[in-house]
């Protein structure tokens, strides 16, 4: 019988977006105020979804404890209160859209949890704005 057990993190961040292959005034039609050159910021709300079986000596799935240290080392430190586009190594060449976000956060932690578990990723970037993945 699976179990999915969840996370929630919160983190401050800027991004531009934008695409250098474009002309300005492109970015603009199709970015929009999110393409201000001074950046701009979101509360992102970050929810960590992971699927398993439980064990049968902890009855946990996996240790929340453990999950919440993870997240904080390979996700918050390294995006809270950072500018998306200078300050984060997986963004110098990478838009970063909620999308790219969330496919980034993914991959950030897919090799820290057991890969017998599953795990999905939601991205809340306002609080109408989200998305999820793998979808």
């Amino acid at each position: 019988m699976k179990i999915a057990v969840y996370r929630k993190e919160h983190f401050n961040a800027a991004h531009r977006l934008h695409n250098p292959k474009w002309t300005e005034e492109k970015n603009d039609e199709i970015f929009g105020k999110c393409n201000n050159p001074s950046f701009h910021g979101h509360n992102y709300e970050l929810i960590v979804k992971v699927v398993g079986e439980q064990d049968p000596e902890t009855g946990y799935v996996c240790d929340m404890k453990i999950l919440k240290d993870i997240i904080k080392a390979h996700v918050t430190d390294k995006f809270d209160h950072r500018n998306l586009n200078l300050d984060v190594t997986e963004f110098k060449n990478l838009n970063p859209t909620a999308e790219n976000i969330a496919v980034v956060i993914y991959n950030l932690l897919r090799p820290e949890i057991d890969q017998k578990l599953e795990l999905k990723i939601r991205l809340y970037e306002t609080e109408r704005n989200f998305v999820e993945y793998p979808a």
